[in-house]
């Protein structure tokens, strides 16, 4: 990750949350259909890993990068 890069905080009230979902609700994506696209092409990655997995099970602790921005997950 770049100096540039901008870290987001993320909570969830339950875990696990579909990968796809996280990118839209947090506005990485303007609908379900963006963000699967996103993942399809590889621009994701789940803890530092690419990740094309729509449906990758996302629970506390990881961390989830796309471009520049990081999402880190907490479950509260």
């Amino acid at each position: 990750m770049s100096e540039e890069s901008y870290i987001q905080r993320v909570e969830i009230d339950h875990q696990p949350v579909e990968l796809y979902k996280i990118l839209k609700f947090e506005g990485l994506a303007a609908s379900g259909a963006e963000a699967k696209m996103l993942i399809d092409e590889g621009q994701v990655q789940v803890n530092g890993e690419p990740e094309t997995r729509r449906r990758r099970k996302i629970v506390d602790g990881d961390v989830i990068t796309l471009d520049d921005l990081e999402l880190r997950v907490f479950c509260e």
